[in-house]
């Protein structure tokens, strides 16, 4: 959990569900509905036959975030609601960044690259496009330094979190 300074706490929840049409829109409605914003959403088949994992990350307090979990579970074709709150978990998400890299940059560009161990995946006279993997805090970091040499268009993925294992 991290604060957002206009709504309060950010929460990260996960849903899997059974994978049906209509599903995903029925989980966005409930939050338009009740005036929730989702700020990231992914949605994916996972290894079990029919099953699609939504993982999501909304803002508000307390009272919000149980409200949501209940709504959540009333919902037909939901299989299971994973409240992140109380449980260690791992996250991460995908930025595609394009970047200017002229001839005076591309050092510096190549350097903030290697540094965030991201990899540059496609490239071009005048830009590279920059794949990097992390958390929240490692895709606003990187975006900040290239953003000072001249960022084109970004598109991220959303977060996708799993719950730690258990530790024996």
């Amino acid at each position: 959990m991290t604060m957002d300074k206009k709504n309060g706490l950010r929460h990260t929840i996960g849903v899997l569900v059974e994978n049906q049409p209509g599903v995903l829109s029925r989980v966005a409605g409930l939050f338009s509905g009740r005036g929730f914003n989702i700020e990231s959403l992914t949605v994916a088949v996972t290894n079990e036959p029919g099953l699609s994992r939504i993982t999501l990350v909304t803002s508000g307090d307390q009272h919000i975030l149980e409200q949501i979990i209940k709504q959540l579970n009333k919902l037909i074709n939901v299989i299971k609601v994973i409240d992140f709150r109380d449980t260690e978990f791992v996250e991460r998400e995908m930025a595609l960044i394009k970047v200017r890299a002229e001839q005076a940059t591309r050092a510096e560009v190549l350097r903030i690259v290697d540094i965030f161990r991201a990899k540059v995946v496609d490239v071009s006279p005048h830009f590279f496009t920059i794949e990097v993997t992390g958390d929240d805090g490692k895709i606003n970091a990187i975006l900040e330094l290239l953003g000072q040499i001249g960022i084109v268009e970004v598109a991220r993925t959303g977060k996708a979190a799993l719950a730690r294992a258990k530790k024996r």
